[in-house]
């Protein structure tokens, strides 16, 4: 059974080491060398202070996964819209275990007042991605074309994005 809760300390080791496999064997985060614990975890600290979710899939005591929504920007206008990440473990795709993790993190989201939800999707081909993303309400809104390289090959870039609430019909006060 899998239940999504929020991050604890005792979850940092193997956040990395989940999100370590995409860095070293993927093309959804551009990042080329994993960060460590103590990286992870000032990131995971960053999320919380600002008030955003940070959820695990639990299986059973094991984390097989982990989405959260960050700032999309620092700049105080930027203020209603995140940007949203998922990883899951390797040996746990495929089951909708990504699809269920953004669900929640867009429901705990759209609770907090948020607006828009921004979706940057390393790797065009990152077609797993792409599809949760559709299946959660989200729509292309642009690729930018050979802006990483990663695994000696240009990737690009795919944004996409997902109203909440009025979105941008009205005044968020």
């Amino acid at each position: 059974m899998t239940a999504l809760r929020p991050i604890r300390d005792n979850d940092i080791a193997e956040v990395t080491q989940i999100y370590a496999h995409h860095v070293l064997h993927g093309t959804g985060t551009f990042e080329l060398e994993p960060p460590d614990d103590e990286e992870i975890a000032r990131r995971v600290d960053g999320v919380i202070s600002a008030g955003l979710p940070y959820l695990v899939a639990d299986s059973d005591g094991a984390v097989t996964g982990f989405a959260y929504a960050a700032p999309y920007r620092p700049r105080p206008a930027y203020r209603f819209t995140v940007e949203d990440s998922i990883y899951v473990h390797p040996d746990a795709t495929g089951r909708g275990l990504g699809t269920g993790m953004l669900r929640e993190v867009l429901d705990r989201c759209l609770r907090l007042g948020v607006r828009q939800v921004i979706a940057v999707i390393g790797d065009s081909a990152n077609v797993a991605s792409i599809r949760t993303h559709e299946a959660c309400g989200f729509a292309t809104v642009g690729t930018f074309r050979a802006v990483g390289w990663k695994f000696d090959r240009w990737l690009d870039t795919v944004l996409m994005q997902r109203q909440l609430g009025p979105g941008g019909a009205e005044s968020p006060r």
